[in-house]
């Protein structure tokens, strides 16, 4: 009997007290329930920590350059520092082959790139040489230079000149993509004009 009535008086004063928390509750950490510490896994690799390098110090890469098609271009530009934006790589590949920047496109691994990337958002962190693909819009042909001193020959009097042949020549190439057919048509186009002059 007397577990009876202390149970009966423990579930009295039970019901007695408020069912809900107050808003002002604080739960004593001492009681919270153990867990176990959460660890993020390791990374693949490391980050690197950023250095402090003194001017001239940093890191500089070779750029390798080649066209796809016509006009045939294979350049090298060495020492490129790592900020080096596509922009200012076109600049110095138009000032060596006189290639309008507009008509120049930049792939790596067949994909074309802005010019405002940077090759360090191309290169990993070891890498010291990068070789990039050049595409030029419709086979734009380089720009030559011309001097006032020495005017180029215009009308018939090109025809009699080899450049002239060599640049037809070229566009043929360019336009057939087979050089034996486009040597042939340079051929019996030259012979063509030859014959004409000749000619009555």
């Amino acid at each position: 009997m007397a577990e009876a009535a202390f149970a009966k008086t423990f579930l009295s004063t039970l019901d007695a007290r408020p069912i809900k928390l107050s808003a002002d509750h604080v739960e004593d950490p001492k009681y919270y329930p153990a867990r176990p510490p959460y660890i993020l896994p390791r990374m693949a690799k490391p980050m690197s920590k950023p250095k402090n390098l003194a001017p001239g110090q940093e890191r500089s890469v070779t750029v390798a350059l080649k066209s796809l098609r016509n006009p045939p271009l294979d350049i090298k530009l060495t020492s490129q520092p790592l900020n080096t934006s596509l922009l200012d790589i076109k600049t110095k590949v138009s000032s060596q082959t006189r290639i309008p920047v507009d008509k120049m496109k930049i792939l790596h691994n067949k994909r074309p790139l802005t010019d405002s990337k940077i090759l360090k958002d191309v290169l990993g962190e070891t890498d010291m040489s990068v070789e990039f693909s050049i595409m030029v819009i419709g086979g734009a042909a380089a720009i030559e230079t011309s001097s006032p001193a020495s005017r180029q020959p215009t009308g018939a009097a090109a025809a009699e000149t080899d450049a002239f042949w060599a640049d037809l020549k070229g566009f043929l190439m360019q336009r057939l993509n087979d050089q034996a057919t486009a040597e042939e048509f340079s051929r019996l186009f030259r012979a063509s004009w030859e014959s004409h002059k000749s000619g009555p």
